[in-house]
């Protein structure tokens, strides 16, 4: 809606954003992060290299873009999941099918943040990491913590552990899904069903 209001020079410089930041996507998930040139995304994205300065003033830039772009996309979708609904069981399964579908959105951005944050001397991720950590682990704190409080002040949970750590241990338990899909999707695809995840909290191991 909101691009429907825009004068057509400001949405015809969004739609050169987003060819130039598709274009970088392409070339960084094909070639790495260190072996693109801005001239290189600038002939993919068949603009002119001083086009492409005008938008983003360095190649670090232009990353950071695309990963803090991919981090609110992340943020404002799990945030609508959990709140989709007044049962504090639904939120949880919504928040867990949420988080596979950005998943297979997302693939090539999610597997080039990840490789390229492996190594300790990439000086954008060094910024970026803290920043993006930040801002996911308010959300565990305000946002998914908070559906395990309502939970257990309406007798849904039993009051088990602090909701802050029983929501980063959900966080952890999908993303180990999520990786193990990463590497082998064919031998562990990411769960349809979100009670197969859910269960590891909700029924545990040891038998009663």
């Amino acid at each position: 809606m909101e691009a429907m209001k825009m004068p057509r020079r400001e949405k015809e410089k969004l739609r050169q954003r987003q060819e130039m930041l598709a274009a970088a996507l392409g070339l960084f998930s094909e070639k790495g992060y260190h072996n693109v040139s801005m001239h290189e995304i600038a002939g993919k994205a068949e603009f002119a290299i001083g086009t492409l300065y005008k938008f983003f003033k360095n190649k670090e830039e232009l990353y950071k873009t695309l990963v803090l772009e991919l981090s609110d996309k992340f943020h404002d979708a799990l945030t609508e999941a959990v709140q989709d609904t007044d049962d504090e069981i639904e939120r949880l399964r919504n928040y867990v099918r949420a988080k596979g579908r950005l998943f297979r959105a997302n693939v090539p951005m999610i597997r080039l943040y990840f490789s390229e944050n492996r190594g300790s001397n990439f000086s954008v991720a060094a910024g970026l990491v803290p920043e993006i950590r930040d801002r996911y682990d308010r959300f565990l704190q305000t946002t998914l913590a908070s559906v395990f409080e309502r939970g257990m002040k309406r007798k849904q949970f039993k009051k088990v552990g602090d909701p802050y750590h029983l929501a980063v241990a959900l966080d952890s338990l999908t993303n180990a899904f999520l990786f193990l899909w990463l590497e082998a999707p064919e031998s562990h695809p990411y769960p349809e069903e979100p009670d197969t995840i859910l269960d590891i909290l909700f029924k545990g191991l040891v038998e009663s």
